[in-house]
């Protein structure tokens, strides 16, 4: 299946240590990002969205910098072109503005629906923090 590579910078009114658990935790991921966010005997991560769950590692962390999460297709274990969702936390050193970078590699939508996906997330997570 075609994959599709979405990228975005939203700015965030708050600090990269506010920030962080929102993305990298389940309790912090379940606020705003998926229904429910759990974490099995392996450390992965399950998201579950519209009743269906989707099993995800974390393939890179960096505290307070960025998180990577691939999700695993548990009857194709051999596929190496996996969707991913990777958050990047980047501050504007001159102006002191905090970024919120989202790269969505997935299953072909197009950027338009990815786009109002995502303003819609952001704008959730925005409330809970504050930002």
């Amino acid at each position: 299946m075609v994959k599709n590579k979405f990228v975005a910078d939203y700015q965030i009114n708050t600090s990269k240590k506010m920030l962080f658990p929102y993305l990298s935790t389940a309790s912090g991921l379940s606020e705003w990002f998926a229904d429910d966010v759990s974490i099995n005997e392996d450390k992965n991560f399950i998201f579950r969205y519209d009743g269906e769950d989707h099993l995800a590692k974390i393939a890179s962390i960096r505290a307070n910098a960025h998180i990577k999460f691939e999700f695993i297709d548990p009857q194709n274990l051999d596929d190496r072109d996996h969707p991913y969702i990777e958050f990047k936390v980047e501050e504007n050193e001159l102006t002191q503005t905090l970024f919120l970078k989202v790269i969505d590699y997935s299953d072909a939508y197009d950027d338009g629906e990815l786009e109002s996906i995502w303003e819609g997330l952001i704008g959730s997570l925005k409330e809970i923090i504050g930002g």
